[in-house]
C-alpha cells in the first residue's frame, strides 16, 4: 500500500533537482550535439542488449552506436548511402531474446537491415511500396520470444511480421480509428505475456493484440492529462509487463498497466536533468530497474532508476515523497 507524505525542499536541498515524479528518479545521461564518438544528431530509436549494452539509431548521423549501460562508448557503425551497413535516417533499433542480431529500421530506405551485435552486416528486406514486404515509412521494430520481427510500416499504416531472416509472415491494420486499424503506427514492442504493443503518433493510442494480429485493446487520446498524449511515439516493455510511452509533445513519459492502468508519469520541458525536449523512444534494461530514453532535441540518452520513496519537486516549491 502506498502512503504519501509532502516534505519541505530544504530537507532535502539539491537531491530534489535531480528527482522525478513517481518511483523513477534521474540516474544520469550522456551525449551533446555533433558526430563524434557518443555525440548525437536526434537520436531516434534506443534498445538495451540482454547483456545490458545500449544501441542508439543515431538519425541525422545516418549511424548506429552502442554503449556500456552507463554510457561509455564502445563502437558505432554506418554513413550515408544505401549500400549494405548504410543508412538513410535510422530511427529504431532491436535486439534478438538471445542478443545475437540487432534490427535496423530505415525511414528513408524502407527497409530493414540486421546486423551482429557489433555491426557486421547480415542481412536486409524492404523497398518503397505497398506490397508484402515493402514499406512506407517505416518506424519501430521488435523482435518476437520467437525471433520474428515486427515493423511498424507508418505511412501504409499497418504492421507487418517476418521470420528473423525477413520471409513475409504476415501483416495487418488499415487507415482509420477504428479497433485494429492505425493513423501513422510509430513503434512496436512485445509484453512478457507475449502480446504485442502498438504506438500510434496521429491516432494519440496504444493498441495491443495477439502476435498473429487479433486485438485485445486500446487506450489513449490526445491531450496533456494522465493516460493522454500528444503525438505517441516509442514504447517499451519491462520484465514485470508494464508499458512505458514516450509521450513526444508533451515532454513526458507515462506508463500503464498491461491492460492500461495508469500507474505515474515524469518529466517536462526542458534540458535538466528528467526533462526534455520532444523523448522519442524508451527502452528497459533486462532486468527492469533502468529506463532509458532516447531525448531527441537535446541529443542525449537519459537514464532513470526505480527508487523507493521517490521525491519530486512540485510547481509549489514542495517535495512529495512517494512510498510503497
Amino acid at each position: 500500500m502506498r502512503k504519501l507524505a509532502i516534505l519541505t525542499a530544504a530537507a532535502f536541498g539539491a537531491l530534489a533537482a535531480f528527482c522525478v515524479w513517481g518511483d523513477w528518479v534521474y540516474e544520469g545521461e550522456w551525449g551533446k550535439p555533433g558526430s563524434g564518438n557518443g555525440e548525437f544528431n536526434a537520436p531516434e530509436g534506443v534498445a538495451v542488449a540482454p547483456n545490458g549494452n545500449v544501441y542508439v539509431a543515431d538519425a541525422v548521423n545516418d549511424r548506429v552506436q552502442y554503449f556500456t549501460p552507463t554510457g561509455s562508448f564502445l563502437g558505432k557503425w554506418g554513413s550515408y548511402g544505401t549500400g549494405n551497413g548504410q543508412f538513410d535516417f535510422p530511427v529504431d533499433v532491436a535486439t534478438t531474446p538471445a542478443g545475437n542480431r540487432l534490427y535496423v529500421t530505415e525511414f528513408v530506405n524502407d527497409r530493414v537491415q540486421y546486423f551482429t551485435p557489433t555491426g557486421s552486416f547480415l542481412g536486409k528486406w524492404g523497398s518503397r511500396g505497398t506490397g508484402q514486404g515493402q514499406f512506407f515509412g517505416p518506424g519501430g521494430v521488435a523482435v518476437a520470444p520467437n525471433d520474428n520481427v515486427y515493423v511498424a510500416d507508418g505511412a501504409n499504416h499497418r504492421l507487418q511480421y517476418f521470420t528473423s531472416s525477413g520471409s513475409f509472415l504476415g501483416t495487418w491494420g488499415s487507415y482509420g480509428t477504428g479497433e485494429g486499424q492505425f493513423y501513422w503506427p510509430r513503434d512496436a514492442a512485445f509484453g512478457p505475456n507475449g502480446n504485442v504493443y502498438v504506438t500510434e503518433s496521429r491516432n494519440n493510442r496504444v493498441q495491443y493484440f495477439t502476435s498473429s494480429g487479433s486485438y485485445l485493446g486500446k487506450w489513449g487520446s490526445r491531450g496533456s492529462g494522465d493516460g493522454q498524449f500528444d503525438f505517441t511515439r516509442g514504447v517499451g516493455i519491462a520484465p514485470n509487463g508494464y508499458v512505458y510511452i514516450a509521450d513526444q509533445n508533451n515532454h513526458r513519459v507515462q506508463y500503464f498497466t498491461p491492460t492500461s492502468s495508469f500507474l505515474g508519469k515524469w518529466g517536462s520541458l526542458g534540458s535538466g536533468p528528467g526533462e526534455f525536449v520532444y523523448p522519442v523512444d524508451v527502452a528497459t534494461e533486462p532486468g527492469g530497474a533502468r529506463v532509458y530514453v532516447a531525448d531527441s532535441v537535446n541529443n542525449r540518452i537519459q537514464y532513470f532508476k526505480w527508487e523507493n520513496p521517490a521525491v519530486a519537486p512540485t510547481s509549489l516549491g514542495r517535495v512529495k515523497a512517494l512510498f510503497r
